[in-house]
């Protein structure tokens, strides 16, 4: 195993002991123990720890939460909360800095290493997507005109040229761009890909979907229709205004 450098935030010296045992048991490294919300900051700034275990009741002018939600921000850094309160409302207010994980003391060896690798996986693989979205869009906002994008198939990028494309639909946390003979799904947000799609092109007719005008070739409320029965889109009500301005009405 890989050595992980990791930051205990913790207020109580013999727990934090305890802890610092157990990790370098476990095979960590521990690069710091801070006992206070601003000590975390600073030391998370300067030691640059691939994790943070966090004490959500820190004594001082900053909870553990509030600590947690500055480093989670300013340096991208995965935060697992240590507490021995696990009732509804502290939890309420802890996941809004959106920790990791949890690890209800006292804890297991065991429970701590399970936390911990599944933390920095997690966190690993969220970095690596949105490393992968971030190189595609910056793809995208070099070139001189938005007629050409640039996914992601099958490990390799392909030009997709935005005439040749029928729709997109949203799905969960990704998108997928709909062509004649093709279908592309990456992991993005519609909000994302409308700002890449040539405007004066594209229409957002549903939360959901997003049209090439050029390939509608009828309406049929609540649905539109795409040429070559492609497929049927429904309109949405708060798209329709917007989509008749965009139509040649007679």
């Amino acid at each position: 195993m890989s050595k992980t450098n990791i930051l205990i935030v913790e207020d109580e010296s013999i727990i934090a002991k305890d802890i610092q045992h157990s990790l370098k048991k476990l095979g960590y490294t521990v690069v710091g123990i801070c006992s206070t919300g601003e000590e975390a900051v600073k030391a998370a700034e300067d030691l640059k720890p691939d994790l943070v275990l966090m004490d959500i009741m820190l004594k001082g002018d900053i909870s553990g939460i509030e600590a947690a939600g500055l480093v989670r921000e300013k340096f991208n850094i995965p935060i697992i909360y240590l507490t021995a309160y696990a009732d509804e409302s502290t939890l309420s207010k802890a996941k809004v800095s959106e920790p990791y994980g949890y690890i209800i003391k006292p804890f297991k060896e065991i429970d701590l290493r399970t936390a911990i690798e599944m933390s920095i996986y997690k966190h690993e693989k969220e970095t690596d997507v949105k490393k992968e979205r971030d190189f595609l869009y910056s793809i995208v906002e070099n070139k001189d005109s938005k007629d050409i994008l640039f996914v992601k198939s099958n490990s390799r990028l392909v030009k997709v040229k935005s005439s040749d494309i029928y729709f997109v639909e949203a799905l969960k946390d990704y998108v997928v761009i709909n062509t004649a003979n093709a279908r592309y799904t990456i992991h993005a947000t519609m909000k994302d890909i409308e700002k890449k799609l040539p405007s004066n092109d594209f229409v957002r007719v549903h939360r959901s979907f997003i049209v090439r005008i050029d390939k509608i070739v009828a309406i049929e409320q609540p649905n539109l229709i795409l040429e070559e029965d492609k497929k049927l889109i429904p309109i949405g009500g708060s798209y329709k205004e917007g989509l008749a301005k965009r139509l040649n009405i007679v």
